[in-house]
Formats: structure tokens, sequence, C-alpha cells
């Protein structure tokens, strides 16, 4: 019989960006009962959800929420909108982004993938920066015949710490007059980094509940536009589950076409609660985040190492990889750090695999847990023989004392 014995004394410090740690008020409202599914009381809490989850895309619009993963929303949001052989501008920010691409091609669309070229020590250019909204209008001016039908963007890059301007890449497609759909992946970005459905012109925004909802993974979203839900009627990639007509509709009074999660949806209701339900609201999450990037964006310029993101403008406030040194592997490090420290780091993924590793600042999160993180990778580096310049608690501590912190996420109730 496998016996969970391994786990150390004392508190796991679960810095990955996603899944982030479960707050306690949510979990204790996981923990309530099971209810029925087509019972009042569902249809209750499934309006209270469906409206709350609007607010935190920032739209009028349906949200259309899955028992799945971001990977699910993924295909949701392709095979709603789009037909076999549609050709999609895709741009290749970091691993997600070539996922969501490889995704496509499966699903028999045609995606062409817009880069950067070259690389910047041993990195992929356009793994180390957002996406570039020029590139994006010069094709779309190009496609004379609006033979493209779709333009799908990474908002948080979560392999590489990049926030892309989305409000730009909206501009650069009406600039270019063309009537292509704007596809956003926020997966990682929704309810940590600023992000608003409607102003910036999406189509359909995908996310999922691991990541900045402070939520266990399993439950995903498609935020939709009027066009997005106007496509839907004539685009013919199969779809059965995916498939947003039924939803939207049962949706109007609080109810899924299937089973849906239930304990999830007790739990996005108190995460809601939590973030909508703060001083300042979702702008205190937003501003929150971008502080506690900041700090340990310090921390690791005083280490002496380079930042994955090589364009401070679009820094992701949700999480910050760093580059080993030629020669150091960066996986090797992060084991050491979690077998002596206990702390979680997220890994190199694709291209930039064994190069850097990522530390996570959203959700559940505060100061301190910061500064331990933080002294763990320190520790860590040291033992693993990595030259470094200076102390990131240090530069860390001196970060956050000047900048005080707004009012923090409560955990009251």
């Amino acid at each position: 019989m496998l016996t969970l014995d391994y786990h150390p004394t004392g508190r796991h410090f679960l810095q990955i960006p996603g899944p982030s740690p479960v707050p306690d008020r949510i979990l204790r409202a996981m923990s309530l009962p099971t209810i029925d599914h087509r019972g009042p009381e569902f249809g209750a809490l499934g309006l209270k959800v469906l409206a709350d989850i609007k607010k935190v895309f920032q739209t009028r619009h349906p949200v259309v929420i899955y028992p799945a993963s971001g990977t699910g929303a993924w295909e949701a949001a392709l095979s709603n909108v789009l037909s076999p052989g549609d050709a999609v501008l895709m741009y290749e920010t970091g691993h997600f982004a070539s996922l969501w691409h490889k995704m496509a091609t499966r699903l028999g669309i045609k995606p062409e993938f817009l880069a950067l070229p070259g690389t910047e020590h041993g990195v992929p250019v356009s793994w180390r920066r957002g996406v570039q909204p020029d590139l994006i209008e010069a094709r779309l001016k190009a496609d004379a015949q609006h033979q493209i039908k779709a333009v799908c963007v990474v908002h948080n890059e979560t392999s590489t710490g990049v926030t892309s301007d989305i409000a730009a890449v909206r501009r650069a497609i009406d600039a270019a007059r063309h009537p292509a759909l704007l596809l956003v992946d926020s997966i990682s970005g929704l309810a940590s980094a600023d992000y608003r459905h409607d102003e910036w012109g999406v189509d359909v925004t995908v996310s999922g509940s691991q990541k900045g909802l402070m939520l266990p993974p399993g439950m995903s979203f498609n935020a939709l536009s009027p066009k997005a839900l106007e496509a839907s009627k004539t685009a013919t990639l199969p779809k059965a589950f995916w498939a947003w007509d039924e939803i939207v509709e049962m949706n109007k009074g609080g109810y899924w076409p299937y089973t849906p999660n239930t304990n999830l949806l007790y739990g996005l209701s108190e995460a809601c609660d939590m973030l909508l339900g703060q001083p300042g609201g979702l702008e205190a999450v937003f501003g929150r985040h971008r502080r506690w990037g900041e700090g340990v964006r310090a921390g690791v310029r005083a280490w002496g190492l380079q930042i994955q993101c090589a364009d401070a403008a679009v820094y992701s406030p949700v999480l910050t990889g760093v580059l080993m040194p030629e020669g150091v592997d960066a996986d090797a490090v992060r084991k050491l750090i979690y077998d002596r420290f206990d702390c979680s780091l997220g890994t190199g993924l694709g291209r930039v695999k064994g190069r850097m590793f990522r530390i996570g600042h959203l959700g559940d999160c505060n100061d301190l847990t910061l500064l331990a993180a933080l002294a763990g990778c320190e520790m860590g580096l040291k033992l693993s023989g990595v030259k470094l310049a200076g102390s990131a608690v240090q530069a860390a501590m001196d970060y956050f004392a000047a900048h005080p912190a707004a009012q923090p996420l409560t955990q009251a109730a």
C-alpha cells in the first residue's frame, strides 16, 4: 500500500506559477455538501458565480464555465468559431503559445506562427519578449482576401514571464481593417494581471481556475463577445461537450446541460467574493501582484542573474523567469532547492528546459512568503556553485519596506 509519509514538517512553499496555493477560506467553501445540480439552491449558486465571473473578466457578455483544464478551454475556443481548413494567425511567445499552435494543427486548422528570429543568451528572442503588434498588422494587411479567420495570442506567457499588450493587438487588427476574431489565452493572467475582455475588444478569452483565482485545477472558462457567438453559428469544426449554444442557454437559469463540478463552483463563488469584495477591488489585486513582481525582480538583479523577460515594459506580475549562467543545469538547481528547503519552483519548459527556473508570485501570497522563497533559492544557488553578486533577500526586503503594501487579501470568513 502506498503511504504518503514523505511530507516534511512545516509549510511547503509552492512557488510555481500555478497551480497556486488554495486559501483556507476557499477550501472551507469547497467542503460544503454536494447539492442537487438540478435543484433551486444550485440554480442560485450558478447565477451568482456566472454574474461574478463576468466582473473578473470585465465583460457584460456570457462566460462559459467548463469542468476541464485550460487545455479544454483552448479547444473550446477554437472549435466554436472555426471550420476545418481555416487559416489562423498565432504568435510564438513561449511554450504555451506553441502548445496552442500544436492543438490547432491537430484540429485540422491551418495555423501560421509568427515569431521574432534569433537567440539571446541561448534563448529564442521570441521567448524573451511580448507579442509584436506591428508584425500582426503587417501580416493582416497582406491578407487582402481575408483568409485568416482568427488571431490567437497568449496574454501572460507562463513559461517565460512575459505579459503582452492585448489592447495593442486589437489596435493592430483594427488598423489593418481586418475582420479576424481575436482569441486570447489569459489562463495565468486572469485575476493577477490587468485584463479587460470588453474594453480591449477580445472575442474569446480562455482562462483556468488554478492561477489567480486560487482554486484547484479542474475548471476553465471561455469569455465570449457577440461577434464570437455569431461566428459559432456557422463554424463547422466538430464539437459536442464544448459547444457554447446549449451551455449559454441553460446558464440563463443558473444550470448546465451536464453535471457541473459543484464543489469547485462553491470555491469559485468564495474566490470571487475575496477578489471583488476587498477594498479597491480588482485594481488592488493587480497592484499587489505588480508590487510582488517588482520585489522579486529586484532580488534577481541583486544576484546578478538574467531575467528571462528582456523587456521591462512587459514584465509579468505573475511570475519571474530566472536564467542560469552557461553550464548550470536549472533543473538540478530546482531539485536541490526542493529537496533541501521544501520549495517548489517552476521548471523551464520546451525550448528553455534546463536553462531557467520560474518563481511564482501570485494569488494567496504575501511579502514574507516571497522572502522565504527567495531565501530558499539563494541558498540553493550557492550550494549549486552559482556565483551571486549580492543577496536577493536583502534587495527584496529593501523594496518591500520602501513600497508598503495596500490592503491585503483577507482570509477572514
